[in-house]
C-alpha cells in the first residue's frame, strides 16, 4: 500500500534528529509539505534535506515549554500554508534519576516538555483543524509509559500521560473528524542508544522477540500509516513498534 499525503500540511516537532527527523522525511517522501521544528535553528537540515530530495519542507523555531512560540508556529505554518492537517508531537527530554535522587527540577522539565508541550501544540492546531473539519494527531509516546522503567519515573510518567491525552481528545474531536492517536516505540537505535556501551545494548536487544533495535524509519512508517486516509477509522490507539519487547 503506497501512501499519498499530496497537499498535507505536517507539524512535525523535535524534527532535528532521531525519530523526528525520520518522521519528517518520511512523511515528505509521501507528499506531505512538512514544518521541521525545533529549538533554534535545529531543524533547518531536516528541512534542507527534504527539499534537496525534491519535496517541500521549512524550518520553524519552537520551544514547546513556551506557549507562545508554540502559537507563533501554528500561526507562521497558517499564515504560510493556509491549513494544517497533520501534527505529530514527537519534542521530549529526559533527565534519569532513581526517584529517591531526582530533582524537582527535572521531573518538572520532562513533564514541561514531553506532555505539558504536547497539549499546547495540540491545542493550538485544534482550531484550524475543527474549522476544516478533518486532521490527524499522533503523539510520540514509549514502551517506557506501558511498562515502566526504573530510573525514568518523569519519563514513564509523561509517556504514559500522553496515552491518557490521547484517549480524551480522540472523544472530544471525533465528530469533527480529527483523529488522535499514540506511536509507542521501544528501543531505538538512535544517537543515545548508539552512545551506550555494547553490552549494555546486548543486553537490551537479548529481551527484544525480534532480536534486534528498531529504527526511526520503523517509527516513522507507523505514524505515515495513522496520519493517512488508510487510518481513518482508527483513533484513540496505542501502536506499539517495540519488536514485541512489551506485548
Amino acid at each position: 500500500m503506497r501512501i499519498d499525503l499530496t497537499g498535507r500540511i505536517a507539524i512535525v516537532t523535535g524534527a532535528s534528529r532521531g525519530i523526528g527527523r525520520a518522521v519528517a522525511l518520511a512523511l515528505a517522501e509521501a507528499g506531505a509539505t512538512v514544518v521541521a521544528a525545533a529549538r533554534g535553528a535545529h531543524a533547518e537540515e531536516t528541512a534542507r534535506t527534504i527539499t534537496g530530495r525534491g519535496g517541500t519542507a521549512v524550518a520553524m523555531p519552537l520551544d514547546v515549554t513556551d506557549p507562545g512560540s508554540v502559537q507563533a508556529l501554528v500561526d507562521g505554518a497558517l499564515a504560510q500554508f493556509g491549513r494544517i492537517d497533520i501534527l505529530v508531537n514527537n519534542a521530549g527530554i529526559t533527565r534519569d534519576q532513581l526517584v529517591l535522587r531526582m530533582k524537582r527540577d527535572d521531573w518538572d522539565a520532562v513533564l514541561a516538555t514531553n506532555l505539558s508541550g504536547a497539549f499546547s501544540c495540540t491545542q493550538a492546531v485544534v482550531k484550524p483543524m475543527v474549522r476544516q473539519r478533518g486532521g490527524r494527531i499522533v503523539m510520540i509516546g514509549s514502551v517506557v509509559g506501558q511498562m515502566g522503567n526504573a530510573g525514568q519515573a518523569n519519563y514513564a510518567a509523561s509517556k504514559a500521560g500522553l496515552i491518557g491525552l490521547a484517549k480524551a481528545l480522540a472523544r472530544e474531536l471525533a465528530s469533527r473528524s480529527i483523529t488522535v492517536n499514540v506511536v509507542a516505540p521501544g528501543l531505538i537505535d538512535t544517537e543515545m542508544t548508539r552512545a551506550i556501551a555494547e553490552r549494555a545494548q546486548a543486553d537490551w536487544v537479548a529481551q527484544v522477540p525480534l532480536g534486534r533495535l528498531g529504527t526511526p524509519e520503523d517509527v516513522a512508517s507507523a505514524v505515515c500509516f495513522l496520519v493517512s486516509d488508510a487510518a481513518a477509522y482508527i483513533t484513540g490507539q496505542v501502536v506499539a513498534v517495540n519488536g514485541g519487547l512489551y506485548l
